[in-house]
């Protein structure tokens, strides 16, 4: 499925994921309210609401009553993680298949990489 067949709310949820991975929010910020957040991504306020709410059930975000929503403690740590766990079961596979059609060795990938 590519990313524009996915529902909307999950795309923003990725959003909000990959802004924690790449510490555009640590653990304890604030994340933008769901306002905001809609506008941002030209997306109606109430499927932010949903994307924003998936990260509450799933403990990732903490709302503190009149405050607004920020990022739990620990939450970097749990979806690199998951992320992790998910990058090296549905995309390693394929990305490895590749290397091998394209006879390209883990050295050369390195030699490129700007580690």
């Amino acid at each position: 499925m590519s990313s524009s067949d996915r529902p909307v709310y999950l795309r923003l949820r990725d959003i909000i994921a990959e802004s924690i991975l790449d510490g555009t929010f640590g653990d304890g910020d604030a994340l933008p309210s769901v306002r905001a957040f809609a506008a941002l991504h030209g997306a109606n306020p109430l499927t932010a609401a949903k994307a924003y709410q998936g990260f509450q059930d799933e403990g990732f975000v903490s709302v503190k009553r009149g405050v607004g929503m920020f990022v739990a403690e620990g939450a970097t740590a749990r979806l690199r993680r998951e992320a992790r766990e998910t990058f090296l079961r549905d995309e390693w596979p394929r990305v490895l298949r590749n290397m091998r059609r394209l006879n390209i060795n883990p050295t050369d990938l390195l030699e490129r990489a700007d580690i």
